[in-house]
């Protein structure tokens, strides 16, 4: 009751509105910037980022966080959109939201909890630099050359460049001075008001949302309903499936590590199949109402997060008001400077880099930062999805490496003469070279004894290596006891079955975690 009643709350209402409509003012060049990237008419973009923010917010697993149309997922449909056609890109997403649904049917999102902190860093720093390089172009005039005019557009100069840098001072310095006065308005919102304000009072001559839009406006309708306008056969099958699993990949990756990241901060748990439910079902609608697809965006939702936004209100005030925007408001959003939304970005650059990974040089171990400083500049310099595989593989295998030789075995004898090993250690496939090398079946005595009480076997190659020494006993008329394996153990030990010493009351049962904890 105290949860529903929190959600009531006129305070909880006011911060999610106000920090709703300065993230949807935030995702209007983000969105057509996207679509330029992945060249599709702006229109695409905004339809995506509206129909995401809607649909996740209301689903979504993780209220207060922002889901729209990122760059990750753009860099991937542009060679698609090129070779095929935007119609193929609507199947793609509709495809893509089906195989996002079948991760949460499967509820596979736990997988999210493996991902080790020195590769949350990594994408956290990554990400980071993603969103600062993201707004350089804005830094360039644009030519008469395309969509990718803008983006290789000569660089301003003299005082142009001067007056841009001033404004993206100030709207920095409004952001982060004013809670220190106030916090009645979300800083954000009113740097962005404050400053667009100023360049319509003074005629200040500089690049606005409009210079961005190939069609020189972003006006346009509802979105309707329609299939996508393919060839429903094999062949196209072979043709978007590909494209389908990536994008459904870095989308659930992007956004179960940008949840993991609010978790943080926010000292709560979000629930990671239900995000993978929102936002398969959302690239699914939008697939069907001409939007290019998105998944969680960091600056976004950091923004959201930093003006007060907790609640699924935000996320739906932002994709209501971006919506009124398209519909009724383009005319004055069109007029708000790039200076003011680039200095926003930038304050969300400064938030989301781990700054504190800088200090940890020399403080854990070297693999960590090797993973840390890895996935950065994969993530900058390819994709998210990359990155996080190879960091994870990375630590898994240092992981295994250390573990490996951790295996170790103490020997004593007893009156009777047989031979005791007691191990410490893991067993798996990593470390049954070493466990093998502990045992000289020919040089022991008839009894032996191997107590597992400070061991514990992991995987099947654990359990091969103890069946097979259990064999190479066997062959030179040696009896062996083990102590202390677990059932699980006991039940897959074909050849060990006679020999098996069991201690009910010292032998453990091991519990295995369920879905209950997701």
């Amino acid at each position: 009751m105290q949860k529903i009643l929190s959600y009531l709350s006129p305070q909880t209402y006011r911060a999610d509105i106000l920090s709703g409509i300065t993230v949807a003012l935030a995702l209007v060049p983000e969105a057509i910037a996207f679509a330029l990237v992945a060249q599709v008419d702006p229109i695409v973009g905004l339809y995506a980022a509206f129909m995401v923010s809607i649909i996740t917010a209301v689903l979504s697993g993780r209220p207060g966080m922002i889901s729209g149309a990122t760059g990750a997922l753009a860099v991937v449909m542009v060679s698609l959109v090129a070779r095929y056609g935007v119609e193929y890109l609507f199947a793609t997403v509709v495809l893509m939201g089906l195989i996002q649904l079948l991760v949460a049917f499967f509820r596979l999102g736990k997988f999210s909890r493996i991902i080790p902190y020195p590769v949350m860093l990594g994408f956290v720093n990554g990400l980071a630099v993603v969103i600062f390089l993201a707004q350089l172009p804005q830094f360039q005039s644009s030519t008469p050359e395309g969509h990718f005019g803008w983006i290789y557009g000569t660089w301003l100069e003299g005082s142009a460049l001067f007056t841009m840098l001033l404004l993206v001072g100030i709207t920095m310095a409004i952001i982060y001075f004013l809670p220190k006065i106030t916090k009645v308005i979300p800083s954000s919102l009113a740097a962005i008001g404050g400053v667009t304000t100023a360049v319509l009072l003074f005629g200040i001559d500089t690049p606005t949302v409009r210079d961005m839009l190939t069609t020189g406006s972003m006006a346009a309708g509802l979105p309707t309903f329609h299939f996508p306008s393919v060839p429903f056969t094999l062949e196209t099958l072979f043709i978007i499936l590909p494209y389908a699993i990536v994008l459904a990949a870095i989308g659930l990756i992007e956004s179960l590590m940008t949840l993991s990241l609010i978790d943080e901060m926010t000292d709560t748990r979000g629930k990671s199949d239900r995000e993978c439910f929102a936002q398969g079902t959302a690239n699914i609608v939008t697939g069907f109402f001409g939007g290019m697809g998105g998944c969680a965006m960091v600056g976004q939702s950091m923004i959201n997060i930093n003006s007060g936004g907790r609640g699924r209100l935000s996320g739906i005030v932002a994709g209501v008001a971006l919506l009124l925007f398209i519909l009724f408001g383009s005319s004055i959003i069109e007029r708000i400077p790039l200076a003011a939304l680039i200095g926003v970005m930038f304050m969300v650059v400064i938030g989301t880099f781990a700054w504190s990974s800088l200090r940890l040089v020399g403080k854990i171990p070297g693999v960590d930062l090797i993973v840390l400083a890895t996935v950065s500049i994969i993530t900058v310099f390819k994709d998210l999805a990359i990155a996080v595989l190879v960091g994870i593989i990375m630590s898994s295998l240092a992981f295994a490496w250390k573990k490996a030789s951790k295996i170790a075995a103490r020997t004593w004898f007893d009156t009777e003469g047989g031979k005791h090993y007691e191990l410490s250690g893991y067993l798996f496939f990593a470390s049954t070279t070493n466990f093998s090398e502990l045992f000289i079946p020919s040089e022991d005595p008839v009894e032996v004894y191997i107590d597992f009480k400070d061991a514990r076997v992991l995987d099947h190659s654990g359990i091969e290596a103890i069946n097979s020494l259990t064999v190479k006993y066997s062959n030179v008329g040696k009896k062996l006891h083990l102590y202390h394996l677990s059932e699980d153990c006991r039940r897959l030990l074909k050849n060990a079955d006679k020999i098996i010493e069991v201690n009910l009351k010292e032998d453990p049962h091991y519990e295995v975690a369920d879905d209950r904890l997701d």
